[in-house]
């Protein structure tokens, strides 16, 4: 009986200090929501200056033909130099022309190659050592826009040259980030087995578990409509049963090596500029009519980078 009693009284004084704190959390006042003032980011891109836009490096520039149209990539070589100079030498010796896109996994990853292992590259390396970070006094030196909100998987995240990147400062230690859109290296299990002639792009929401464990090296600039609507393959991790339902590569080539009048007259928000801080608000809080709570936050992956022709630019 006694034992009985007492975890009576027990239970009574845990829903009355449950009640009291409850109650002491209701009487709080609610946290302020950020004030919708200041421009949406359309009004932003409009208002921007030609100053606040680059085009990107010809060498950087991937554009991948497909029956459904063009993906255009922009490769990231300050992350990943030796991968980039691996890709260029592939491209360069048709290596992608007439292969296929072979993997599409719904809300993860479109991916393409030399999906029967038919081929073997005439310049470029086979494997290469892994490129998942940059270490070292380079860090100091990669150009770096932090957000100004806290990242989930790093201590700093923000834009580098308009890529998606995480940073540890103290550990100096950078890499890029697996948001949507961003290209990365196929492998196997052993760390040194990605050469470039196997890519994918992520179409679904952001992988960060990826993030320091695959070489990422470069973003989509246009054609994530095209990769991200092919149909999705039913056998295991997305990959096509059959041959025929591959999506064949016309041919991938370098905006270096095609005349100026043959380039893609892309251009692309710095991230480095008065413009681009403007833009992180206006995404940070959401102030078009739509929205009547603004977040007053906002993750790497979650701003669009701007992409527009070039004679858009004022």
């Amino acid at each position: 009986m006694r034992r009985s009693m007492v975890a009576a009284h027990l239970a009574a004084a845990l829903v009355c200090l449950s009640t009291t704190a409850y109650a002491a959390d209701a009487a709080k006042p609610a946290a302020p929501k950020p004030a919708k003032t200041g421009p949406i980011a359309a009004d932003v891109l409009a208002a921007s200056s030609p100053a606040d836009w680059r085009s990107p490096d010809p060498e950087n520039l991937l554009y991948m033909d497909l029956a459904q149209g063009r993906v255009i990539i922009e490769l990231a070589p300050a992350f990943a130099p030796a991968h980039v100079d691996n890709i260029r030498k592939l491209v360069r010796e048709g290596w992608f022309d007439g292969l296929a896109v072979d993997r599409v996994q719904d809300n993860y990853v479109t991916q393409w190659g030399d999906a029967d292992n038919t081929r073997t590259p005439k310049t470029a390396q086979t494997k290469l050592a892994p490129e998942f970070v940059v270490r070292g006094a380079a860090v100091a030196k990669l150009p770096f826009t932090p957000l100004p909100d806290r990242d989930t998987y790093a201590p700093e995240a923000g834009y580098s040259d308009s890529f998606p990147t995480a940073r540890d400062a103290r550990g100096q230690q950078a890499w890029l980030i697996h948001c949507y859109g961003m290209v990365g290296v196929g492998r196997d299990m052993a760390l040194d087995s990605g050469s470039g002639a196997e890519l994918y792009a992520v179409i679904g929401q952001a992988p960060r578990h990826l993030d320091r464990n695959i070489t990422v090296v470069g973003r989509v600039l246009r054609g994530m409509d095209i990769l991200s609507s092919l149909p999705r393959g039913t056998a295991a991790l997305g990959f096509y049963d059959k041959p025929e339902q591959r999506v064949p590569i016309t041919k991938v080539r370098l905006a270096a090596d095609l005349a100026p009048d043959q380039r893609e007259k892309l251009t692309v928000l710095r991230t480095d500029t008065p413009t681009w801080a403007a833009y992180v608000e206006a995404r940070r809080n959401r102030r078009e009519d739509f929205f009547p709570v603004p977040a007053g936050h906002v993750d790497v992956c979650n701003i669009p980078l701007p992409v527009r022709m070039a004679d858009a630019s004022k």
